[in-house]
């Protein structure tokens, strides 16, 4: 990375340990709430191309210990220059490799049995995948077509709509569900707000 490169690159949070603190913070509330909808405010100059709020997860999420996959348009733009300057973290080429990975708006994403799944004895070695999507929602009734979820963190159901992710993505969803203790968790990032998916949640896709 030359000089000029990291003139132009953002800065991370003001205060690194409070900025990575509240986000992580955010982060357990939708993993801890499936299908919760939690606006993440954060001070980082994210970079240019994937949403805010993706980059600012990632932020607090990784360190020089990670390997990070991007999906093609992340991986070639300023925020994988970003990601690496601030966290350390090591890019790698394929998804099974990779302990967290980040898939932009409008990309393909790989299926999820493309990244790690962990075992059963060590399901923490699975892969968490961020996903860029246009909005997450909690829809009026009959508004548009959205999941009902169940499962821990639940109260019986909650209801999320998301816009902007590949219909097939429910089906490898139930799949990913039912390798429990292994599979990938997920998180799906609007730009400024994100809701959670644990291997642990079923989807039950609604007209």
């Amino acid at each position: 990375m030359n000089a000029n490169m990291l003139s132009t690159l953002g800065a991370g949070f003001t205060d690194a340990a409070l900025g990575s603190q509240a986000v992580f913070r955010s982060a357990l509330q939708a993993l801890s709430h499936p299908g919760r909808i939690v606006e993440l405010s954060h001070d980082a100059q994210a970079p240019s191309q994937g949403h805010g709020a993706s980059a600012a997860l990632l932020l607090a999420l990784l360190d020089p210990d990670c390997r990070l996959w991007l999906s093609p348009s992340l991986a070639g733009s300023d925020a994988a220059a970003w990601l690496r300057f601030h966290t350390g973290c090591v890019l790698v080429e394929e998804p099974a490799q990779a302990q967290f990975a980040w898939i932009g708006q409008g990309d393909a994403c790989p299926p999820l049995d493309a990244f790690a799944q962990g075992s059963d004895a060590y399901p923490d070695q699975s892969a968490t995948c961020v996903i860029d999507v246009m909005e997450v929602s909690a829809p009026a009734e009959g508004n548009q077509p959205c999941w009902t979820l169940r499962g821990p963190g639940i109260q019986d159901r909650t209801v999320l709509a998301v816009e902007g992710l590949a219909p097939a993505f429910a089906a490898q969803w139930s799949a990913n569900h039912a390798l429990f203790p292994r599979g990938v968790d997920v998180f799906l990032a609007a730009p400024r707000r994100i809701a959670g998916l644990p291997r642990t949640t079923r989807i039950e896709q609604e007209a």
